[in-house]
């Protein structure tokens, strides 16, 4: 009888003492006399037949959408058990600090996402969902190795994936000394030190380490390349090697050439100023016996003397043996008589050309100056003028070895003299931009300042006029 029941609208019916009673829902009850069911007329054997047929045809709809909605939930179980192998999986790759999921899923045939990497459809199975798309997992790859990213976390660089490995190796910066990555701080910062102009990069640790230094060049030997050690402890680098000038005999050419330049702005020292290669104890014990003079401290380079004296020389170039070092070094007494205001002027061996150079055109600023009668001048005045005439002197070389044929201001009247020069390597011209730079870049008082103050007058109102300027008044031109 519970097909019957459909016809009355959920209705429940019973028999009882005669009558029949039809509840229709909980709105209220109608009674009426109860009839046998064999007595029922023709016309309600028609309306219970077609209730039947009514009755039968919702049976098979039901049955219809029961095998539907099983379908259904079998697929809704394969579904919540594939959810639950990736909850049970480890923890999901992380983009960057974000996660993506590598997420199994099953897709309906109405439901489809196309992959990323080979931009087909992603059918039934395993996808990874990340950086706004999705992934078979075989083509979410490194674009570095291209291979497949399977770890726990990948690294971004613009739009491209990769693995954190790689990603070290390609962006992650390395110690220039040690080739090492450089580490993270006590704050997960990579932190690093570098050199004001080369830009070398090195770990913090380096700068305590004993890790030397050029002595030329300032840059620090890396792990893999070794230095030449100089017979007093200093380091050269092989660049700076290349143009090393060794010995006395060897500086004469450049002293010559130093000569012209001076002559070249009408700046001529008439009388002949020995010109010595020396140790540095050797200019140390000159320094010591020289009663005047201004000295920059901790590490003189050059000196010009007034006082007789004997300095040992540097007589022949020495070689490098085994480790690197300097062997057979041979030097000779010289003795020195005073003849005029200037009796000698000592440059400290080992040190490359222009370096050199730029160290003797000032060492012949202070004799040009006592020579000319320039007394009593501060060390601000006299260190910041001859400092100018060894920046200028590095810069006509560096013009005139680069081949250009446009010449600075401070320089022009230069060209002549350094044209006979051929071009420079790469490394020399900028090892003597490195040299104008420390000149420039000084923050001592006497040698910084002075030259800043003593370039700017030469710039404004020229040579000749600002050394005037400093014959009558011991001080520059505003």
């Amino acid at each position: 009888m519970g097909w019957l029941s459909k016809i009355f609208k959920g209705s429940s019916h019973r028999i009882s003492e005669g009558q029949y009673h039809e509840k229709y829902g909980d709105d209220g009850v109608w009674n009426e006399p109860s009839n046998s069911l064999d007595t029922l007329s023709e016309y309600e054997n028609e309306d219970i037949a077609h209730a039947i047929a009514l009755s039968l045809s919702e049976e098979e709809q039901k049955k219809a959408k029961a095998i539907e909605n099983a379908a259904t939930l079998e697929e809704d179980e394969q579904l919540a058990r594939a959810l639950q192998e990736s909850l049970n999986a480890d923890s999901p790759p992380r983009e960057n600090g974000h996660a993506y999921q590598p997420v199994p899923f099953l897709f309906s045939s109405g439901f489809r996402w196309i992959c990323a990497g080979c931009n087909t459809e992603i059918g039934h199975g395993r996808f990874l969902s990340c950086m706004d798309a999705y992934w078979h997992p075989e083509c979410f790859r490194c674009h570095a190795c291209n291979q497949p990213i399977s770890d726990y976390e990948f690294s971004m660089s613009g739009n491209y994936p990769y693995h954190k490995s790689c990603y070290k190796e390609l962006y992650h910066p390395k110690c220039d000394v040690c080739k090492q990555f450089i580490p993270t701080n006590m704050n997960g910062l990579i932190e690093y030190r570098a050199h004001p102009f080369w830009m070398q990069k090195y770990c913090p640790s380096h700068e305590m380490d004993g890790t030397p230094r050029c002595c030329s060049c300032e840059r620090m030997e890396p792990r893999d390349i070794k230095y030449v050690t100089l017979d007093d402890g200093r380091k050269l680098c092989l660049e700076c090697l290349d143009s090393a000038i060794m010995d006395t005999s060897e500086c004469q050419p450049l002293y010559l050439d130093i000569q012209e330049f001076y002559e070249g702005l009408n700046m001529k020292i008439e009388q002949q100023v020995p010109l010595l290669l020396v140790e540095r104890q050797a200019l140390n014990e000159a320094m010591e016996g020289e009663k005047n003079g201004h000295h920059h401290l901790p590490e003189t380079r050059g000196l010009c003397l007034s006082e007789e004296q004997t300095v040992s020389t540097i007589l022949r170039r020495p070689r490098i043996g085994a480790g690197n070092k300097i062997m057979n070094m041979i030097t000779e007494p010289y003795r020195l008589t005073r003849r005029c205001e200037v009796t000698a002027i000592l440059i400290l061996y080992g040190l490359p050309r222009l370096l050199t150079g730029s160290i003797l055109a000032h060492e012949m600023m202070h004799a040009w100056l006592r020579l000319k009668g320039y007394r009593s001048l501060s060390q601000e005045v006299e260190e910041g003028i001859c400092q100018v005439l060894a920046h200028m002197w590095l810069d006509s070389e560096i013009i005139s070895g680069s081949g250009s044929n446009v010449a600075s201001t401070s320089s022009s009247s230069l060209a002549s003299t350094s044209s006979k020069k051929g071009s420079r390597s790469q490394f020399e011209r900028k090892l003597g931009d490195f040299f104008k730079h420390q000149i420039e870049s000084d923050t001592s008082p006497a040698y910084g300042d002075g030259f800043r103050a003593g370039n700017q007058a030469v710039l404004r109102y020229g040579l000749r006029p600002t050394l005037d300027h400093i014959k009558l008044t011991g001080t520059f031109p505003c």
